[in-house]
């Protein structure tokens, strides 16, 4: 391993993850038998890349992770110890130094590389309140450069260690095609996130590199938490999208197997909701029509 790579805190019986409703562990299998993705964005085991990566490790993956500081190293390395991670290595996105450390670290543990998962995004909190019109530029282009850009300078680093073509997944949120609540410019990194997402995948689809978006619904999420008036939004998607309810780590976790493994292997450039179809949605239906608030109108 490369000097890159962080000293694993020890696990104790304390930090192991509690297995809750929402961390039950995947039916295992061999779908991504003999591949090897690297994590970028776990905070806890609440975190959405945390469903897709214990998910891809029970149908085989071997894992590598990222993390940005000490305080979140405490929280991932019980995570990836858990899966049998390879590496768990130290990365801020929006420092080139520190990203090329760890693709560097990533080389010296494997010999190539098969998929990888970004789910990293950052703006100042208040700023995500009140107006966007009254976003800074300092945080205009903070917001922009780590959530938007990372992921492109992520997947330079990234094809080059896929030697037989793989696959990248990028986490945005339906904020990026309508106004949402207190999203403001986070919504705007988020729209050119997702273009970047189709150039992307016109530039590395010749190599046999497959580029898509997970946009998945309100959660109960270290991110989500940051964003205004999230309680609201979170219990007017239950009761707005189609299902009746919200997502949860296990709906995502599957969405980005399917993504990541050869199942969609001719997928490529798309934004694939899993909201349980909240945007589908124009105008929820209006209670004198006869919505019985399970999904379905008029009597039964």
């Amino acid at each position: 391993m490369a000097d890159a790579l962080a000293p694993t805190p020890p696990l104790t019986p304390a930090s192991k993850p509690a297995v809750t409703s929402t961390t039950r562990l995947p039916a295992t299998g061999t779908l991504m038998e003999g591949k090897r993705g690297l994590i970028m964005g776990v905070a806890n085991d609440h975190s959405i890349a945390w469903g897709i990566a214990r998910t891809a490790a029970a149908q085989g993956a071997r894992l590598a992770f990222t993390y940005q500081s000490d305080s979140f190293a405490r929280r991932v390395a019980p995570l990836a110890e858990s899966v049998g991670a390879a590496a768990l290595v130290e990365c801020d996105v929006s420092n080139t130094d520190s990203l090329d450390r760890a693709f560097a670290a990533v080389a010296d543990a494997w010999d190539g590389l098969d998929f990888i998962v970004h789910a990293i995004a950052y703006s100042d909190k208040d700023e995500l309140k009140g107006r966007y019109v009254d976003t800074s530029q300092d945080n205009f282009l903070r917001t922009m450069n780590i959530s938007c850009y990372s992921f492109t300078a992520v997947a330079q680093r990234a094809a080059a260690l896929m030697h037989n073509g793989g696959a990248m997944v990028t986490l945005t949120y339906h904020g990026a095609q309508q106004v949402m609540p207190n999203y403001n410019v986070m919504g705007v990194a988020k729209a050119a996130l997702e273009a970047s997402v189709r150039y992307l995948a016109a530039d590395l689809g010749p190599d046999g590199i497959r580029v898509n978006a997970i946009s998945a619904g309100p959660m109960r999420t270290l991110a989500g938490s940051a964003v205004g008036s999230a309680r609201q939004v979170y219990n007017y998607n239950r009761e707005v999208a189609p299902l009746r309810r919200n997502v949860v780590l296990d709906d995502v976790g599957g969405a980005g197997l399917y993504l990541l493994s050869d199942l969609s292997g001719a997928v490529t450039g798309e934004v694939h909701y899993v909201d349980c179809g909240f945007n589908t949605v124009g105008m929820p239906t209006p209670p004198e029509n006869g919505d019985n608030g399970n999904g379905g109108t008029g009597a039964r």
